[in-house]
């Protein structure tokens, strides 16, 4: 039988070698945490007005910011 504690071995650790090590970085987390409120947000008012141009719309606009947010290229 299995402990609810991971192995060790299963333990994800950043690795300097890694592609994605932003993942790891406090400055990432503090941003999807705004993209998380920032959906949060939007569904809230997609649910307030559920017309469906809107919600398309929103829910365009709302993808096209978090990945402007999430990006890390400038």
């Amino acid at each position: 039988m299995r402990s609810f504690l991971p192995r060790e071995s299963e333990i994800v650790v950043p690795n300097e070698e890694d592609d994605h090590l932003r993942r790891y970085s406090r400055r990432y987390q503090v941003k999807k945490g705004w993209v998380k409120n920032l959906w949060i947000g939007s569904s809230l008012l997609m649910i307030c007005f559920p017309l469906l141009p809107f919600v398309l719309a929103v829910g365009l606009f709302t993808s096209l910011l978090s990945f402007a947010i999430l990006d890390e290229t400038a």
